[in-house]
């Protein structure tokens, strides 16, 4: 890795991530949710902010555009129809960040204009609310088969990838996965060791994709194993997630 990476939490149960370059000088915001703990974060790493990265258009994730594109003069990256963003991203379009390719990724479901942000020679992704730690986003504004092909296309990513993913929702997760997938060795194992992070008022974020595909259950409609449990053994892909994420709205 060439960049540095500093994650923090604000409201709830929301991260931010900075991205900083100490070659450049240049730093990236994945989102600006929350001025005030961005400015602070910026403040503790003695970072100066050039790049806001904006994932999707909701609050939780824009609030602070404005009061930081004023403090900063940063430039503002993302999908058309937030308000201050200077370049407009769409699937397959690349940039360059302090020397570093960034590769976008539509990955609608959760809402209609969510960009993934894939760094390749970093090894990193940035999911928003896409693909969480052992969960997936509501389907606020797209519907089944729209995140699954979204999925699909992080599931392509090299498996060494690290997720930076936009919440804290892993141990409520974790509870669900167990539930549709209770034979998954390797999600036992990830449990407990989520349970002893927390416990310990750790981060469970970010995680590797590799972690997910084993036990993430959104992402494994294939496996036989979770199927036989969900009695859809002769179902589509698709069909399978459907149902995940209709039993995870109502766990």
């Amino acid at each position: 890795m060439t960049l540095e990476y500093f994650q923090y939490s604000y409201m709830s149960d929301n991260y931010g991530v900075l991205v900083h370059s100490p070659r450049t000088g240049e730093t990236a915001s994945i989102d600006c949710g929350d001025a005030t703990a961005t400015l602070a974060a910026l403040n503790k790493q003695q970072w100066s902010l050039t790049h806001i990265w904006a994932t999707h258009h909701h609050a939780d994730h824009v609030a602070g555009l404005a009061e930081l594109k004023q403090h900063s003069q940063c430039k503002v990256t993302g999908p058309a129809g937030i308000n201050g963003v200077d370049h407009i991203v769409e699937d397959g379009s690349t940039f360059d960040f302090a020397g570093v390719r960034v590769n976008t990724l539509h990955t609608p479901g959760h809402t209609k204009d969510m960009i993934n942000y894939h760094m390749p020679t970093e090894k990193v992704v940035f999911t928003g609310d896409t693909l969480f730690s052992l969960g997936c986003g509501r389907l606020f504004e797209g519907d089944a088969n729209m995140m699954w092909n979204s999925l699909n296309k992080l599931m392509a990513l090299p498996s060494d990838t690290t997720v930076y993913s936009s919440h804290e929702y892993t141990e409520a997760n974790a509870a669900f996965a167990v539930s549709v997938d209770p034979k998954n060795q390797a999600l036992q194992a990830r449990v407990a060791t989520i349970k002893a992070l927390r416990a310990e008022g750790r981060p469970t974020v970010p995680s590797l994709l590799s972690e997910e595909l084993a036990t993430n259950p959104f992402l494994r409609a294939a496996d036989p194993l979770m199927r036989e449990h969900l009695k859809m053994q002769n179902a589509t892909d698709a069909d399978v997630f459907a149902e995940l994420r209709s039993r995870k709205d109502n766990f």
